[in-house]
């Protein structure tokens, strides 16, 4: 027998270890007295039967009651022990040391700040420790506290503004960290249009904007500039998109002192954390120059930054036409309110390939006035006249009004009806 399969030993072999499998299945529990909750102790108690997976329960009621659980069985492990890594199994050593309760779980119940929120960013520490995992950065959840304490007068006109946000304030703050450094006078005057460009940026990722699409090339670079050395391209490519890699980018560049600065391939020289930032500054306008032109006043993000909501049948190419919306330019980038997903790469086009299915916003004074929006349409018949019609008002950060009474639906909405023959 062949003792190396795929290059790990078979007398070594990896084991998978999920908490979902380590205790008793109470999903369905949980969502039942969830469902029939009369209080926000029992809606607690529902969360409390989550085991996994993790999930962010938001609550609030007619009595001014707000709350927010992270569900899922925690624990401990020792002090030794690195999560990120391959565990020794063998020995028991690496085991949890001890299952947490749920009260030690991240909550907040009726906080001072007088609301609850999550963007699935890392939450602060509740039991003495941060609680580590699969979190997203902080940009979402930054901006989303930052809008928050601004006012308190929220009303749907201003909270679907809210939630159609394309600013990120960590964009800005990485911007500052870069410009404060180099050096301006080492640059061509495109470097420096292109410096002056993102200092003056206000973090906003509209289509109109010139700025994110010079820190979206420059990111790529300045991360690719920084690891795919040590890490090599292959790998580099492979973590680029992770979560990972994600909370990387404003940590890594506050920090002048790391060793991914240097670029192990000069062996005669060090670099630093200037020369890599810089680097990777003159790569991206050399780059955009030859992708959009010479004007940078035309490196718009909306020749880079689109959608499209794909069918299946689209892929055919005399489909595409039938089947898919779009493509369109759009706003929004990674990692603000209004999110769009999509990749890192060489070719500078970002295609946004996730976002948001659906918004919605409930007052639950004003129940009757309730608006939502789809990114397309509510038909899935592309002959309907309602496949996509509303494609261009999410496109626009618009919403439409919901019918919620009988009367008002039988107003403004058609009949199918089947009738069955006698064959």
């Amino acid at each position: 027998m062949n003792d190396v399969i795929d290059g790990i030993s078979s007398k070594n072999p990896i084991a998978m270890w999920w908490i979902f499998t380590k205790f008793p299945l109470k999903t369905l529990e949980s969502m039942y007295k969830i469902s029939r909750a009369n209080s926000m102790e029992d809606v607690q108690e529902g969360a409390s039967l989550i085991h996994a997976p993790g999930l962010n329960i938001m609550y609030g009621d007619a009595k001014n009651n707000v709350a927010w659980w992270a569900t899922g069985k925690l624990y401990r492990q020792a002090a030794h022990v690195n999560r990120k890594f391959i565990l020794n199994g063998n020995t028991g050593s690496d085991d949890p040391i001890e299952y947490l309760d749920f009260e030690q779980n991240p909550m907040a119940k009726n906080p001072s700040w007088n609301y609850v929120y999550s963007a699935n960013n890392q939450p602060d520490s509740i039991a003495g420790m941060l609680y580590p995992g699969y979190y997203l950065p902080e940009d979402r959840a930054k901006r989303i506290v930052q809008l928050l304490e601004k006012k308190d007068n929220w009303n749907s006109k201003s909270t679907q503004q809210m939630i159609t946000d394309v600013t990120s304030p960590v964009a800005i703050e990485i911007v500052k960290e870069f410009t404060a450094i180099l050096h301006y006078g080492n640059f061509s005057k495109k470097e420096q249009q292109a410096i002056d460009i993102l200092q003056l940026w206000d973090g906003s990722n509209t289509i109109r904007s010139v700025a994110p699409t010079i820190y979206n090339k420059w990111v790529y670079l300045y991360l690719k500039n920084t690891l795919s050395d040590e890490l090599g391209e292959k790998t580099f490519q492979q973590l680029l998109n992770t979560y990972v890699m994600k909370r990387s980018i404003a940590k890594l560049i506050s920090n002048d002192s790391s060793i991914w600065w240097d670029d192990i391939r000069t062996s005669d020289h060090k670099e630093n954390r200037q020369e890599i930032l810089s680097k990777s500054l003159k790569e991206t306008v050399a780059f955009l120059e030859t992708q959009l032109g010479g004007d940078i006043k035309d490196w718009n993000w909306s020749h880079v930054h689109t959608i499209e909501h794909n069918h299946v049948l689209g892929e055919v190419a005399a489909l595409k036409k039938y089947f898919n919306v779009g493509p369109f330019p759009i706003d929004g980038a990674r990692e603000v309110i209004n999110n769009r997903g999509y990749d890192y790469g060489e070719t500078g086009i970002y295609t946004v390939k996730s976002g948001p299915s659906t918004r919605r916003i409930i007052d639950f004074s004003d129940i009757e006035n309730s608006v939502s929006i789809l990114p397309t349409g509510q038909s899935g018949n592309v002959f309907s006249k309602h496949y996509k019609d509303q494609f261009e008002m999410y496109n626009k950060g618009a919403f439409r009004k919901m019918r919620l009474n009988k009367e008002e639906i039988i107003n403004h909405s058609t009949k199918l009806i089947f009738t069955p023959t006698n064959e």
